[in-house]
């Protein structure tokens, strides 16, 4: 029997555990069940699952998933692509970001989280041993926040575990929150990647709700490169709003209060953008939220972006920021053109043999 533990406050509105009848006994669903003894427990079957009638609070779903664990990123063809592989462990985050994508697909308040790990560690084994050659740069964070449940799942630490055995694979958590416990688990610092999202001090108190400080996340940061390991920084969304120059100086400034450039693996930055169904959501869900309303078009993805002017303006402005601290080559583009690439650092990702290649030796220190 786990022991219960303190919850962090981005877990507090958790009401109830929902558990799938073939996963009752799972490992899994012992240890978060231990770990909250008194929340309620349901044992529910897959297709009986009470989606209208959950109450306001948040539920935690430990499922059995039936689908692929290991992804490709949901890129497009016309905008360049970092390569990274998904690790999909579960759905929808216990935190409220008003930008988030998730909203738009996750219209509920159930955590999803996949309890059938043996059946993703099988999944996994047999990808990352088929060819000990080929190597693989993965996370979590695509459809759920790395480490927003690790306190009561421990789903990092079991994975950060299993991959020891596997040098080819380096494994990026990306999270807003700091959940450290995973470290004791690692056997190469160099296949770890511990990775947080950051933001202008005025969008982390005004947009981003249930996360932890740019401060403890650069501390966390620092926690982590003083062990080793190297960090990733992730500028998505870049959002305009009144002061934004004043106020990502203070952020890319920040970080190297903490960091040097060379404890840094990589670090992206993106642009707000968004499916134009999106934005109806923001509205509903965060009506005092103002930056949706400034000059976008449809991209070639389809998806609303920040004309492309004003994108570049930003990108320029905080890139130099980067440059004047030691940052360069380690700094990429998370879904834009080749012609903002060359505009904006001078160079394509051609130049540095595609952005995939690129990336994939930074994770590797080579």
């Amino acid at each position: 029997m786990e022991n219960k533990i303190h919850i962090p406050s981005h877990l507090a509105g958790i009401e109830k555990i929902y558990v799938d009848r073939t996963m009752a006994d799972a490992p899994l669903t012992e240890r978060v069940t231990g770990r909250l003894p008194d929340l309620p427990i349901e044992i529910v079957d897959p297709e009986n699952f009470p989606h209208g009638s959950l109450g306001e609070g948040q539920s935690l779903y430990l499922k059995e998933y039936k689908g692929k664990f290991l992804r490709f990123c949901p890129g497009t063809s016309y905008y360049h692509c970092c390569g990274y592989r998904i690790i999909h462990i579960g759905e929808n985050c216990p935190m409220a970001c008003s930008y988030c994508i998730l909203q738009a697909y996750f219209q509920d308040k159930v955590l999803k989280v996949w309890a059938n790990q043996e059946d993703l560690f099988a999944e996994l084994g047999k990808a990352f041993s088929a060819d000990t050659g080929a190597r693989f740069r993965v996370g979590t964070g695509e459809f759920t926040d790395s480490l927003a449940l690790e306190a009561v799942t421990g789903y990092s630490r079991d994975l950060v575990k299993f991959l020891g055995d596997y040098p080819n694979v380096c494994l990026e958590l990306k999270s807003k929150v700091i959940d450290l416990s995973w470290m004791d688990s690692v056997k190469r610092t160099d296949r770890v990647l511990p990775a947080w999202s950051l933001n202008a001090p005025f969008i982390n108190e005004h947009e981003e709700f249930g996360v932890s400080t740019l401060k403890e996340r650069l501390e966390a940061a620092k926690v982590c490169a003083d062990a080793g390991f190297k960090v990733c920084l992730h500028f998505d969304p870049i959002i305009r709003f009144d002061g934004w120059r004043e106020g990502y100086a203070e952020i890319v400034d920040m970080i190297f209060d903490y960091l040097k450039p060379e404890n840094i693996a990589y670090l992206s930055m993106g642009s707000f953008r968004h499916m134009p169904h999106l934005k109806p959501i923001i509205e509903r869900n965060f009506p005092e939220t103002t930056y949706i309303f400034d000059e976008f078009i449809i991209g070639n993805d389809n998806k609303m972006r920040l004309l492309r002017p004003l994108r570049v303006r930003q990108f320029k402005f905080i890139v130099d920021r980067l440059r004047k601290h030691g940052m360069d080559k380690q700094i990429y583009f998370c879904m834009e053109s080749t012609e903002n690439w060359q505009d904006v650092f001078g160079y394509t990702p051609k130049d540095l043999g595609g952005l995939g290649n690129h990336l994939m030796k930074q994770a590797f220190r080579e």
